[in-house]
């Protein structure tokens, strides 16, 4: 009896604590639909039996019910989570409000504390010394690098194109884009396309099927608690993470060993001699070659400091570009006009031989390519969503949002918006005719982010998009072949069940 009295004060005095929790964000948002929650446990039962395929449709069903701003309570965890895109610039154009919500934690225990996941001193210095890896000039000397890994791709393609069999062309697209990333970025040839079994990519996808459970499932999200009620779970994530890990270590101590040879160091200061960028500092040829002779405040960044960007770069230059191209191609098959249209415009500027080199100036005349490229990111986002973190009161148009707050801004219902889209299910790259999209609003079409943290590789994603695609549709007519893609929720958007078409051989 004493027990059971005991129990009962147990409870009421967790259930007052919970009131009290969440009163002050509660009365703040009095004005803000949502799901009635239940003490304790908030709205987490919304998300039970949902799986990877099953969260976009979830998402839009819930921005129908409750509109383009709603509240939703996870546990004691509180998200807002919002489609329009006047929020949606207050918040992504500021300067203050950089600050990844924290669902990103999930990924810290593979991608550490990179650019993707940092925040305040540490992401402005990352991203500094980032940023001139992306120069125009550095990224003119990538196209090659585009053109031969894609030329390995259409190699490998040709046996499988009979015009017939449904092909699904995300895990080719994959091992392409990670031979590229690791070249351009790492200085590093891996050969993935000639190791389709690779343990790196294995890696890679057991880690996101894992991280969208924990996102899915809110209980996983504790990771005391996921240890404790899947240790089996954890122990594969465990032992993928190290794989990563043990794969870019082994690239920095591949580069870092290259660059103190004699050599190397001839050369970079013939580089260093000769070479300057616009903004009057040395031009180099890989990331980690900037990493590795990079300091903030006057120290070198540590190996764990090099690592994490490399990590993040990693994955983050090959998984979205994976995701983004293979939709595109995608669309293309299903659409004959539009893969027509594309074909001669790559007649007028690559013209008709195929071993013709591609440069960074013949992929800026690819003005169709480009506009059909934004229209299938507009469809198929490979970020869905994004968020912020706010750890003070934010008032966004005359409307308060409280500290504490999951601030989650829903990219893919966005690009779907009726109002800022006409007929936005159909894919129409003409609507990208124009230098802006049919749109009322610049922050309606944001596929790669905006603001001070948009995506920094988006100019190296759109090129090697372009050199892609064009190398595919210059060898192999793309044909309406294999089922329709089942968008599915696996940190970037990927297919449930694969994304297939066709190819035929173009006649010479």
């Amino acid at each position: 009896m004493i027990a059971f009295a005991l129990f009962l004060l147990a409870l009421a005095s967790l259930l007052v604590w919970d009131f009290l929790w969440r009163k002050r964000r509660n009365d703040m948002l009095h004005y803000m639909p949502g799901p009635r929650g239940l003490p304790l446990l908030g709205n987490v039962l919304m998300y039970r039996g949902l799986d990877a395929e099953q969260i976009m449709g979830f998402v839009c069903k819930n921005r129908s019910k409750y509109g383009s701003l709603y509240k939703v309570w996870v546990l004691n965890q509180l998200a807002v989570f919002s489609t329009d895109p006047r929020d949606i610039e207050f918040v992504l154009s500021s300067q203050q409000h950089i600050t990844k919500n924290n669902l990103y934690e999930l990924l810290h225990c593979w991608l550490g504390t990179g650019l993707l996941m940092s925040t305040g001193k540490k992401w402005h210095a990352r991203r500094k010394i980032i940023t001139p890896t992306f120069h125009f000039k550095i990224l003119e000397q990538f196209v090659e690098i585009f053109e031969q890994q894609s030329a390995i791709m259409v190699e490998h393609l040709q046996q499988r194109a009979d015009g017939k069999t449904a092909i699904n062309i995300f895990p080719v697209v994959c091992l392409l884009a990670l031979d590229i990333i690791a070249e351009t970025a790492m200085g590093s040839k891996i050969q993935a396309q000639m190791s389709p079994n690779l343990p790196y990519v294995q890696a890679v996808t057991e880690v996101t099927n894992i991280m969208t459970s924990r996102f899915i499932h809110a209980w996983q999200r504790i990771d005391w608690l996921f240890r404790l009620l899947k240790p089996g779970m954890a122990q594969r994530q465990d032992v993928a993470i190290k794989v990563m890990h043990d794969f870019t270590e082994g690239i920095i101590k591949q580069r870092r060993q290259a660059l103190v040879s004699g050599e190397q160091q001839a050369e970079q200061q013939q580089q260093q001699q000769q070479q300057t960028n616009e903004l009057g500092q040395k031009r180099r040829m890989a990331l980690l070659d900037v990493l590795l002779q990079s300091s903030v405040d006057g120290a070198p960044l540590s190996n764990d400091d090099i690592r994490e960007e490399v990590d993040t770069f990693m994955f983050e230059g090959h998984d979205t570009t994976t995701s983004a191209i293979s939709f595109c191609l995608y669309e293309i098959s299903r659409h004959p006009q539009v893969q027509q249209r594309l074909l001669q415009e790559i007649h007028e500027v690559l013209g008709v031989d195929r071993q013709r080199a591609v440069t960074l100036r013949d992929l800026g005349e690819l003005k169709y390519l480009e506009n059909v490229i934004k229209e299938s990111l507009r469809l198929h986002p490979p970020v869905p969503m994004i968020g912020r973190w706010f750890n003070e009161d934010v008032e966004i148009r005359g409307k308060r949002i409280p500290a504490g707050t999951n601030y989650t801004i829903g990219i893919f219902v966005l690009l779907r918006d009726p109002e800022y889209f006409e007929s936005p299910d159909e894919f129409k790259p003409e609507r990208f005719d124009s230098p802006s999209p049919q749109t009322s609003h610049p922050y309606a079409y944001i596929p790669f982010s905006a603001g001070p943290r948009n995506c920094i590789g988006q100019k190296f994603a759109l090129l090697e998009m372009k050199s892609t695609i064009s190398k595919l549709l210059r060898h192999f007519e793309l044909l309406p072949l294999g089922p329709e893609p089942r968008p599915a929720m696996n940190i970037v958007l990927r297919s449930a069940n694969g994304v297939h078409l066709g190819l035929q051989p173009r006649a010479t």
